[in-house]
C-alpha cells in the first residue's frame, strides 16, 4: 500500500508541474505575433521592401537540387518576354503577312500573269536536275508546314480554336508540334543541298546590275538577260540561305533548352562594332531571346516565300515547270534566262557536233 501511495503521489506531482508550465507559458506574449515577427528572426508578416525587389528582380538564391534555376522565385524578363510576344510581335507579325498576301494580290490586279511574249515553241531544255527539284521540295514542303504549324502556335488560340474547338484545338497542336520539331531536320538537309547544288550559281555577276537596273521585266514585255539564276532569284537565294541558317540554330536552341546559348556571344561580337547590348545573360533570358527571334525569322521568311510562290505558281506562265518536271520552254528560257539558255544551245550543238563526227 505504502508502494502505491508513493506511485500516485509522483504522478500527481509530475502533472502538478505539467499544468503550471503550461500556465506560465499562455502568459508569455506570443513572439510570432510580436511585431509581425516569426522565431528565428524570419520574414512574417512584414513588408520588408529591399527583399522583395530583390526577388521581383530575379536575384539568385541557393537550393539543394541540380537546377540551379530554382534559386530564382520570379523571372521578372518572363514578364517582358510575354508582352512582347503577344503585344508588337504578334501585331507587325500579322501585318506583315497581310501586306505581303495584298501586295502579292495588288500585282496580279496590275501586272498579270506574265506570259510567255511569243508563245510556247513546243521545245523543251533542261533546267534542273532530279538532284535539285529534290532538294527544292525536301525544303519547301517542309517549310510550309513548320510554316504552318508555327504560325498555330502564335495565332491559333485566337483563330482557329474558335472555330474547331479546344479539344480538336489542342490535338492538332500537339501533332503540330512533334511535326515541328522532327521536320525541321529534314528543312535544313534541304537548305544544305539547296546550298551546295546552287551556290556557284548565285554569286554576282554584271549582268545583275542590269537586271536590276530595268527592275527584272516585271513591268512591261522586255526581259532583261539573265543567268541560270536572274538578281532577283539570287537576293532570294541568300535571303533563305542566311534566313534559314538563323532560324535553323534558334530552333536548335530551343529544341534542346539551355544547351546552346547563341546571344551573348552574338551580342559581344556586335558590341565591337559599337552596340551596346548585354552580355551576362542568364539561360532562361537565351531561351527567351532565342523564342523572340525564331518567331521574327519564322514571319520574315513567310512573307518572302508568299512572293516566290506567286511568282513560281500563278504569277509567270511556264515557271513551275522548272520544279515540276524539270523541263522548259526554249521560248521561256530566251525569254527570261537568255545568257543561261544560249550556254545550254551551244552545249546542245557541240554535243551533237561531236557525236556526228
Amino acid at each position: 500500500m505504502a508502494m502505491i501511495a508513493r506511485r500516485i503521489a509522483t504522478v500527481l506531482a509530475l502533472l502538478a508541474v505539467l499544468v503550471t508550465a503550461s500556465v506560465t507559458v499562455m502568459h508569455v506574449p506570443a513572439v510570432a505575433q510580436t511585431d509581425g515577427k516569426v522565431p528565428g528572426e524570419t520574414l512574417g508578416a512584414n513588408s520588408d521592401a529591399d527583399f522583395w525587389r530583390q526577388i521581383r528582380q530575379g536575384t539568385q538564391g541557393q537550393v539543394s537540387i541540380p537546377n540551379n534555376q530554382s534559386g530564382v522565385l520570379i523571372q521578372s524578363e518572363g514578364d517582358n518576354w510575354r508582352a512582347v510576344r503577344n503585344g508588337p510581335l504578334s501585331t507587325y507579325g500579322a501585318w506583315a503577312l497581310l501586306g505581303a498576301v495584298i501586295a502579292v494580290a495588288g500585282f496580279f490586279a496590275i501586272r498579270g500573269r506574265i506570259r510567255v511574249h511569243d508563245g510556247p515553241s513546243g521545245v523543251t531544255i533542261e533546267r534542273f536536275k532530279a538532284i535539285e527539284r529534290f532538294a527544292h521540295w525536301l525544303m519547301a514542303g517542309s517549310f510550309v508546314i513548320l510554316g504552318l504549324t508555327g504560325l498555330n502556335i502564335l495565332y491559333g488560340r485566337y483563330v482557329l480554336k474558335p472555330v474547331i474547338g479546344p479539344d480538336a484545338f489542342g490535338a492538332l497542336t500537339l501533332f503540330g508540334k512533334y511535326a515541328h520539331n522532327y521536320l525541321a531536320f529534314a528543312f535544313m538537309i534541304g537548305l544544305v543541298l539547296a546550298f551546295v547544288l546552287w551556290v556557284a550559281h548565285n554569286l554576282p555577276h554584271k549582268s545583275d546590275l542590269v537586271w536590276l537596273a530595268k527592275g527584272g521585266g516585271m513591268i512591261g514585255s522586255a526581259h532583261p538577260p539573265a543567268r541560270k539564276f536572274n538578281a532577283g532569284q539570287k537576293i532570294l537565294f541568300w535571303l533563305v540561305m542566311l534566313g534559314g541558317l538563323s532560324i535553323s540554330m534558334s530552333g536548335i536552341s530551343l529544341m534542346f533548352p539551355f544547351e546552346l546559348p547563341l546571344f551573348a556571344k552574338t551580342f559581344a561580337a556586335l558590341n565591337m562594332v559599337g552596340f551596346d547590348l548585354p552580355t551576362n545573360l542568364t539561360a532562361m533570358q537565351e531561351m527567351q531571346l532565342g523564342q523572340l527571334w525564331h518567331t521574327v525569322m519564322a514571319v520574315f521568311l513567310i512573307a518572302i516565300i508568299i512572293a516566290h510562290i506567286y511568282i513560281g505558281s500563278l504569277g509567270m506562265e511556264g515557271a513551275f515547270d522548272a520544279m515540276g518536271s524539270g523541263q522548259v520552254d526554249v521560248n521561256w528560257a530566251r525569254e527570261h534566262h537568255s545568257l543561261w539558255a544560249e550556254e545550254v544551245e551551244e552545249r546542245e550543238a557541240a554535243r551533237r557536233h561531236s557525236a556526228a563526227e
